[in-house]
């Protein structure tokens, strides 16, 4: 098949026809990837004889294709997207100016627990009303107050609220201390790092990490009990049995020394976050629920603990085979020889979870769990907030009377 030129407007030279970049346009406005995909080449093999169309054919060609097979909104988006592009400015508290960006809105509607889906048609509805009303510069706090109505309206209060409460905290510059904790296998590591890039948490530690610096620093004669697994240091107590009486009692006793020992080196990264005043997600086997007595205090700063679970043994067995991808062989193979004292780590561990009242979120599925997590973290940055649209989008009333080239109008949204 020969190859087709697009010829812009203007003095710029034609371009090749491509397949994937009408396919990209089409999910834009709509068309599932398969779709999208199909058109384009129903396209591409309409116009296999000719050698060159200019932007204007090529857009009526689709055109008329959408027309015939899809709703009438399918190709009004279609269309407005191919019409030049006209930016929305943000105008923000500092007088700075940058433009409104589709994507960064939508990841922030997913830091407050939505799903991809949801904070994408909360996004796409905004964004058209704002081309409707042709704005051309909008406060920073009068589309924030558009977001919270439209999901109030689209999405129901509670999930509004969790919107203001999450703006709110990142007006305030407050650091925020997520603690993950977990047994090997319940994928603290893989969510810590998803969570930190949703967030946008750019510090993140993990205790394993800092074990492995004291133990560089301290010899196995003068604290044995660091240098084994967390679900194997009972056996460097004093007086400690091949088989004890009480396996799972043996097991928190060793793991309660040497989480005690870490616990002083989690207080020293702690206490920098907070001296920098950065957010920082703290995960491991040592982030367990009695550590936040121990860490420094700061009194802005919110502190929110949760407890990784994988609840049926079959598939803990599973995930901590399945690490042998990322972890040396022998040692995954480590890991599932002392599977019962990981087990009864994991029963300690969520005992003590149970009784301080630290969420246990079973990480079935990795999406769920980031959202659970998200909401959680919400939750908590809510407890001492008094929130309302009028106090976070302060300056978002008082705008309203600006032209309509400047602030756009909310109708049918109050």
């Amino acid at each position: 098949m020969s190859k087709i030129l697009v010829r812009e407007d203007g003095e710029r030279p034609p371009v090749p026809f491509l397949r994937g970049i009408l396919t990209h346009s089409l999910q834009g406005a709509g068309l599932s990837f398969e779709q999208a995909y199909k058109l384009a080449a129903q396209v591409r093999a309409e116009l296999s004889e000719r050698e060159e169309i200019t932007t204007l054919a090529l857009r009526q060609c689709v055109t008329e294709h959408l027309k015939h097979a899809f709703p009438a909104d399918v190709v009004r988006r279609y269309r407005d997207a191919s019409l030049p592009p006209k930016a929305i400015m943000v105008r923000h508290r500092t007088g700075q100016l940058t433009a409104f960006s589709v994507a960064q809105h939508r990841r922030c509607l997913e830091s407050c627990a939505l799903t991809s889906e949801e904070a994408a048609a909360i996004t796409r509805r905004l964004h058209e009303h704002l081309v409707s009303k042709r704005v051309r510069v909008i406060e920073s706090s009068y589309l924030g107050l558009l977001t919270y109505r439209y999901l109030r309206k689209e999405l129901g209060e509670a999930v509004a609220r969790r919107y203001l409460v999450w703006i709110d905290y990142l007006h305030s510059g407050a650091p925020l201390l997520l603690l993950i904790g977990g047994t090997p296998g319940t994928g603290k590591s893989t969510i810590a790092t998803e969570v930190a890039n949703r967030l946008e948490i750019v510090r993140t530690q993990s205790t394993d990490m800092l074990r492995e610096v004291m133990r560089m620093m301290l010899p196995v004669k003068l604290l044995p009990v660091l240098h084994m697994s967390s679900f194997q240091a009972w056996q460097a107590l004093p007086g400690s049995q091949e088989e004890p009486l009480d396996l799972e009692a043996a097991v928190a006793d060793g793991y309660r020394s040497q989480a005690e020992l870490v616990a002083v080196a989690c207080e020293a990264v702690v206490q920098r976050a907070y001296q920098e005043r950065v957010s920082l997600i703290l995960e491991g086997v040592h982030a367990y629920p009695e550590l936040v007595d121990r860490l420094p205090q700061c009194p802005d700063a919110t502190v929110v603990t949760v407890m990784l679970a994988v609840l049926k043994p079959e598939q803990l067995r599973k995930q901590i085979r399945g690490r042998g991808t990322e972890i040396p062989q022998r040692r995954a193979e480590r890991y599932t020889e002392h599977f019962e004292e990981i087990w009864n780590l994991q029963s300690h561990l969520l005992d003590q979870a149970d009784l301080r009242q630290v969420p246990i979120v079973a990480n079935e599925d990795k999406e769920k769990t980031i959202r659970e997590i998200k909401r959680i973290t919400i939750h908590e940055l809510a407890r001492n907030r008094d929130v309302s649209p009028e106090k976070v989008f302060e300056r978002a009333e008082s705008s309203k009377g600006e032209p309509m080239e400047i602030i756009g109008t909310a109708a049918g949204l109050g």
